[in-house]
C-alpha cells in the first residue's frame, strides 16, 4: 500500500545524517534573491513536484500518527475516496486515503492526492454520505491546489518551487532522468514544513468555503446525498469542546459559518439531489469492528 511506503519514507528521512539534509537556508535565500513573484512560482509547480511534496508531508504525518490497524477499514475508506476522486477534475492523481489512529477530530489533504482522516472524526460520522462529504471537501482542496497556494504565501517558504526545480534539475542531470532526487526533495521539504508548522496553518477562509462548495458537487456527482457534508458540519457545531490537539476547530472556520455559506448554494443547486443514498448500513458494517 502506498501509505505504508510513505511511512517507511518517514523513517528513512528521519535516519539521514545531518550532512545529507538539504541546506534549506542557503537554498531559500538563493531562491528569494531571484525575485520571482508568488503567482509565477505557482505556475512553475509541476504535478510531479506537487506529488513529491505531498508524499513528503504525508510521510511526516505517518511518522507521528500511525495508521489505524484495521486493514478492512483502510480499504473501505480508500474505495469511497477513490470513487469520489474519479468524479473530480483531477482523477489521474495517485489518490490515496487513510485513517490515522488518533481521537483528534480532523482531516488533512496533502498536495498531490493523499488524504488522511482521523479515527476521532470517523467515529463521529453516521453514514457513508457523511464520510463522502468530509473526503470530498479534502479532495476539493487538492483539485484547487489550495495547499500549494498557502505554502507559497507562508513566510519564508515562497521559494520552495524554485528549490524543487533546482534539486530536480540537478538530480536529472546526474542520474539521466532518475526521479529519486525529486522524491528526496519532497521528503525533506515535507518534513521541514511539518517541523516549522507551515503546513498546519489554517487555510484562507475563502479556500475553505470554496472547498465546501466543490466538495458537495463532487459528492453529488458521485451519487451521494450532497447534504452529507452539511450533516458533518452540524455534528461539528455540536462537538465543540470534545476535541483536543490539532483539531478541525483550529484549522477551519466555525462550522456555523460554513453552514451559512453553504445554505444558499445548496438550495439553489443541489436540492434535487438530496434523495440520493446516504448508505448508512454499509458504513455501520465497515466501522462495526471497533465500535
Amino acid at each position: 500500500m502506498r501509505l505504508i511506503a510513505l511511512a517507511c519514507a518517514a523513517l528513512l528521512a528521519a535516519s539521514l545524517p545531518a550532512a545529507a539534509q538539504l541546506d534549506f537556508g542557503r537554498l531559500i535565500n538563493r531562491a528569494i534573491d531571484s525575485g520571482k513573484k508568488l503567482n509565477e512560482a505557482h505556475r512553475e509547480y509541476t504535478t510531479e513536484q506537487e506529488i513529491a511534496l505531498g508524499d513528503g508531508i504525508a510521510a511526516g504525518f505517518l511518522g507521528a500518527a500511525p495508521l489505524d490497524p484495521d486493514q478492512d477499514l483502510q480499504r473501505y475508506v480508500n474505495r469511497v475516496g477513490r470513487w469520489l476522486a474519479l468524479n473530480s477534475a483531477r482523477p489521474d492523481l495517485p489518490w490515496t486515503f487513510g485513517v490515522i489512529d488518533t481521537q483528534t477530530i480532523n482531516a488533512f489533504a496533502m498536495p498531490g492526492g493523499t488524504v488522511l482522516i482521523t479515527r476521532g472524526l470517523l467515529d463521529r460520522l453516521s453514514s457513508e454520505s457523511e464520510l463522502a462529504g468530509a473526503l470530498a471537501h479534502e479532495i476539493a482542496h487538492v483539485v484547487k491546489r489550495h495547499q500549494l497556494s498557502a505554502i507559497q504565501s507562508a513566510a519564508g517558504t515562497s521559494a520552495l518551487t524554485d528549490i524543487g526545480k533546482d534539486i530536480a534539475s540537478d538530480a536529472i542531470d546526474r542520474r539521466g532522468g532518475d526521479v529519486l532526487g525529486l522524491k528526496k526533495w519532497g521528503a525533506d521539504a515535507g518534513l521541514e514544513m511539518l517541523k516549522n508548522g507551515v503546513f498546519l496553518r489554517p487555510l484562507d477562509r475563502t479556500m475553505e468555503y470554496e472547498a465546501d462548495r466543490l466538495g458537495v458537487l463532487i459528492a453529488a456527482r458521485s451519487g451521494y446525498d450532497p447534504y452529507g457534508l452539511a450533516a458533518v458540519l452540524q455534528m461539528l457545531a455540536q462537538s465543540k469542546g470534545d476535541a483536543s490537539g490539532i483539531s478541525v476547530f483550529n484549522t477551519h472556520p466555525a462550522p456555523e459559518d460554513r453552514l451559512a455559506q453553504l445554505e444558499g448554494f445548496m438550495t439553489a443547486n443541489l436540492d434535487r439531489y438530496a434523495s440520493q443514498p446516504q448508505v448508512e448500513a454499509r458504513f455501520r458494517r465497515a466501522l462495526s469492528a471497533r465500535r
